[in-house]
């Protein structure tokens, strides 16, 4: 009789590389990045959650924030494709049980692989099985390879799974060619990969609410130190209200017309009318209107953002309509 499958509740998600089990009784896992957690990852996540149902043990994956090459991107920043919010949401959606998301930083770059090996693969999740890509590197100056960690697997009782390349029409899936369809605007190449539409998430903050002056309050997102692989003016749907996702317009950028400096994420939800701030909402991309512009007064900007509306209900599916929004 095969063992009984893991009574999982909901994802479980800690940080720290030192520490008790996580998993006394052993665990199967991947380790990666999993920036966008696109097709590819998300193959790699059903082979590890069918691996440990049929050993009845916890699913678990190890990732890190900022992920390494994020980190070590000093003059060129790394442009995301999800942040830990987005990456624990799909996780959870891929049925994975614990999730060992390390907090990269100088100490832990300097780790070197076998230090890896012993205090996270086997004294804190006591792998039982490890899933990796072929490229796979870890560890200082990226020395800890397949064969080293195959090496120490069979010293320390775990099993190394090498998962293939997954493609789409041949091509393999990668973070790095996603980030590039969605810098030239190809949002439905970008889904085909990912296997859902691009999405910035986070939470209504107070802006300076000058929207609503002009006749399109927004809701606005910061983005904190995310760098975004998108920026312009956009028709999209916005998640996080009740019921279907709701039709607008948004703007990603720094919004030269009126001096600011700072990236922020402002969505126009269209024929909408209530109170956001402080509410958690996911901005998916439909297509792209047009690059940021600089105008040369508030009235020249309003009539570019009538346009960019009327456009943006089009490409929805929308009647034109008189303007109206969110007191946000």
């Amino acid at each position: 009789m095969p063992p009984a499958r893991y009574n999982r509740a909901m994802i479980q998600v800690f940080h720290d590389a030192a520490g008790p089990p996580l998993a006394p009784g052993g665990s199967v896992l991947c380790v990666g990045a999993f920036d966008g957690v696109h097709r590819g990852h998300r193959a790699l996540l059903d082979q590890v959650r069918r691996r440990a149902d049929a050993l009845g043990l916890p699913a678990a994956v190890v990732s890190f924030e900022p992920i390494p090459r994020e980190f070590f991107a000093r003059t060129t920043p790394l442009l995301r494709l999800s942040d830990l919010h987005d990456k624990i949401e799909q996780f959870e959606a891929a049925g994975i049980d614990i999730l060992l998301s390390l907090n990269f930083d100088a100490e832990l770059a300097h780790w070197e692989a076998e230090r890896f090996i012993a205090c996270v693969l086997v004294d804190r999740l006591q792998a039982r099985e490890v899933f990796v890509g072929a490229d796979f590197r870890f560890g200082h100056g990226r020395k800890g390879d397949v064969a080293l960690l195959r090496a120490a697997g069979a010293d320390a009782g775990f099993r190394v799974e090498v998962f293939p390349d997954f493609a789409v029409d041949g091509a393999r899936v990668r973070s790095s060619h996603i980030r590039e369809l969605l810098a030239a605007g190809d949002f439905d190449g970008a889904a085909a990969l990912l296997g859902r539409r691009f999405r910035i998430g986070g939470t209504v903050v107070h802006g300076q609410q000058l929207g609503r002056r002009l006749g399109y309050p927004t809701a606005n997102i910061a983005l904190g130190s995310r760098i975004s692989p998108v920026n312009g003016i956009f028709a999209v749907r916005v998640h996080g209200l009740a019921g279907e996702p709701h039709p607008g317009v948004a703007s990603l950028g720094v919004r030269p017309t009126v001096d600011g400096s700072e990236p922020l994420l402002e969505a126009h939800l269209f024929d909408f009318d209530g109170d956001l701030y402080g509410r958690r909402l996911d901005v998916e991309f439909v297509a792209k209107l047009r690059d940021e512009e600089k105008f040369a007064d508030l009235d020249a900007l309003v009539r570019q953002m009538d346009l960019d509306a009327a456009a943006a209900r089009t490409i929805l599916g929308l009647p034109q309509a008189a303007k109206a929004g969110v007191t946000a």
